[in-house]
């Protein structure tokens, strides 16, 4: 049998490369960690085949000195930690000292830098872990890599590279993990001579627009919360636009992407009341905490990371996210994040600047600024009269929706004065008539100008559509609701409250509604009757083979009360009525919810349309039913006048 024997360094670096430099893309991120603890502001990256041909990065940071340019390639040698005490408190992207040694380990690799003020730069060779003489070189500032033919030497790891396309995808991933991560740097990458990326330096609006998509800045909710050391901060997307993938998640630890169970399931907690099933939350968050309180040092590739109080971690992310998404309520406009133009939602290319003087004419007087053109909502209140049959009918139905409103704004007058036909007040010409009017136009206030009519965000109904859509008119256009959605997300919602206040209301039935038991929901009812009273329904046992409903919860009080019992029992059987109390109690609320919501098909009038869209309009995330579904959708009159080519 072989003896132990130590192996050589070069042996060693290639075996730590299998964890390290598992792919270009791995590579790639190592170098520019380097680069950026270096305190570059401008990164330019070159690829060949995918990074597996050539991987280039012109950074300029700090530089390396010369006398450490060989130390740079040697294994377990590094400037970021120097004790046990550095190792607890990490706070730069790299610290092993084993990523450009296992680099270099596996490829031809050229170093080159110039330290701060010297007179010239170094540069330094490695084959494959045979280290080069270093050699002057020319180079202006910072440090330049260059990693040629990745495992040219080693084709039993080469085979596992995938095509140039892929290992190209996965290079740009990269890039763009630590773009969102430092978007005050600027980053240039390039695939065989081609530009694929160019983000130039801004804040975290401008730069998730480039990446995620202006959409996702457009209607993402903002986060900032803090709790002692912790603070969570950044952009998470509408539950309404929901992803297929969770290619749009990221999230980052101090400054760090990771990967982390504990992070994942608190933020899929999070969205679990307001996102579909099948669907993914899209965000870039996060997480700032005491170095100390987190371990980096868990994975070689240091995507993984462990807390020190996971639970607390954990707790403090579901409050703030869901804190976060709590806000959200149908027809409320999305907090627009800096760096985004609140008129037209794009992202801004520089600092909003001061509102510009208002325009002076050459004698110096201040001309007026030009009239703004009237809105939708503006024309509609001075609409003038249709010359149609029904048509005082219908300006009669308009205005008992808003003619109160109308009114209320409308201040009432005192005196009506004669008025001229050139538009001037005529004048009393005796002295008695003439001193009352001008008593009058003391007493009277000046009218101000009309105003539009005060429409709530989600409008006022205009009816029904095939008993499944309500339609409404707002400021903006045409509001559609689903009105079973909608109701079913308030019902959830009050349903939760009363539970947590402990103060569920019931409605005792006069008469019991009596049905059919198997043997299994006999026994449920004789064991947790007390528990199930707690969510409002009350449930007796009639017979070996019969329950009766006597009771139940007062929001639920036009629901199918035996489909209802039926369903929760059901839940309770599968679940245990302890589970549903505590972990799975949502669940449960939401099939009670589902059962109390207004069916589809069933008319409402007018009164209990606009009801249902206040209603709306208060409630907790009402944008989304229990199930994630959108309850509403706005089409604005621009898009509108756009299927009717209006002023085209």
């Amino acid at each position: 049998m072989p003896r132990i024997q130590v192996l050589p360094d070069q042996l060693v670096n290639q075996i730590a490369a299998g964890e390290v430099v598992e792919r270009p893309a791995n590579a790639l991120k190592e170098m520019l960690e380097n680069s950026l603890d270096a305190g570059s502001s401008n990164l330019h990256i070159e690829l060949l085949n995918g990074g597996s041909k050539l991987i280039k990065i012109v950074d300029d940071g700090c530089g390396i000195a010369k006398a450490d340019l060989p130390l740079a390639l040697h294994r377990h040698a590094t400037s970021k930690i120097a004790s046990f005490d550095d190792l607890q408190r990490v706070a730069t992207l790299g610290f092993r000292g084993e990523g450009l040694a296992s680099i270099a380990s596996v490829s031809r690799l050229t170093l080159t830098s110039r330290y701060q003020d010297d007179a010239h730069a170094w540069r330094v060779e490695a084959d494959h872990g045979q280290l080069g003489e270093i050699e002057p070189a020319a180079l202006s500032h910072g440090t330049t890599i260059e990693v040629h033919e990745l495992y040219h030497q080693l084709p039993a790891r080469r085979k596992f590279l995938k095509s140039d396309a892929t290992e190209f995808a996965h290079c740009a991933e990269m890039v763009k993990r630590l773009a969102l991560a430092n978007p005050g740097r600027q980053f240039t990458l390039l695939h065989n001579g081609r530009a694929a990326l160019r983000l130039v330096a801004g804040d975290l609006a401008r730069r998730a627009g480039e990446l995620l998509g202006e959409e996702f800045i457009q209607s993402g909710i903002t986060v900032d919360e803090g709790f002692g050391p912790l603070r969570l901060w950044g952009i998470t997307g509408n539950p309404t636009l929901g992803k297929a993938s969770r290619d749009a998640q990221y999230f980052f630890v101090n400054g760090r992407y990771v990967r982390d169970k504990v992070i994942q399931h608190a933020l899929r907690e999070a969205y679990r009341d307001v996102l579909h099933h099948d669907r993914h939350a899209a965000y870039c968050l996060f997480l700032e905490l005491d170095p100390e309180t987190v371990d980096v040092n868990v994975h070689p590739t240091k995507i993984e990371v462990r807390f020190r109080e996971s639970q607390a971690v954990y707790r403090f992310l579901l409050t703030s996210l869901t804190k976060a998404l709590s806000a959200t309520r149908a027809g409320a406009a999305p907090a627009i994040p800096d760096g985004v133009d609140p008129d037209t939602g794009e992202i801004l290319s520089r600092p909003a600047s001061p509102a510009a003087p208002a325009p002076v004419s050459a004698a110096g007087s201040v001309r007026p600024a030009p009239p703004r053109a009237p809105s939708y909502a503006e024309l509609a209140a001075r609409q003038q009269a249709m010359p149609l049959a029904n048509a005082r009918e219908g300006l009669g139905f308009y205005d008992k929706l808003i003619g109160d409103l109308r009114r209320d704004n409308t201040p009432p007058s005192i005196t009506l004065q004669p008025i001229n036909e050139n538009g001037s007040k005529a004048i009393p010409q005796d002295p008695a008539s003439r001193q009352m009017a001008d008593v009058a136009s003391m007493a009277t206030p000046p009218r101000p100008e009309p105003e539009a009519p005060l429409i709530p965000p989600l409008g006022f109904a205009l009816g029904q559509l095939h008993g499944v859509y309500i339609l409404s008119q707002a400021s903006e256009g045409l509001i559609v609701v689903d009105m079973h959605a909608a109701h079913e997300r308030i019902v959830y919602e009050k349903l939760k409250n009363a539970l947590d206040l402990n103060q569920m209301p019931t409605q005792p039935l006069l008469i019991p509604h009596v049905f059919a038991a198997d043997a299994l929901d006999i026994a449920t009812v004789e064991e947790h009757a007390g528990d199930i009273a707690r969510l409002g329904l009350e449930l007796s046992v009639m017979s070996p083979t019969q329950l009766a409903v006597r009771a139940v919860p007062l929001l639920l009080k036009d629901a199918d009360v035996v489909e209802l019992a039926r369903a929760m029992l059901a839940d309770i059987r599968t679940a245990g009525i302890s589970q549903l109390l505590s972990g799975r109690r949502n669940e449960l609320l939401a099939t009670m919810a589902c059962h109390g919501a207004v069916r589809a098909n069933r008319q409402l009038t007018l009164t209990e349309m606009n009801a249902l869209l206040r209603d709306m309009e208060a409630t907790e995330r009402s944008g989304q039913c229990n199930h994630g579904r959108p309850t509403w959708f706005r089409l604005t009159m621009k898009e509108l006048d756009g299927l009717f080519m209006r002023g085209q």
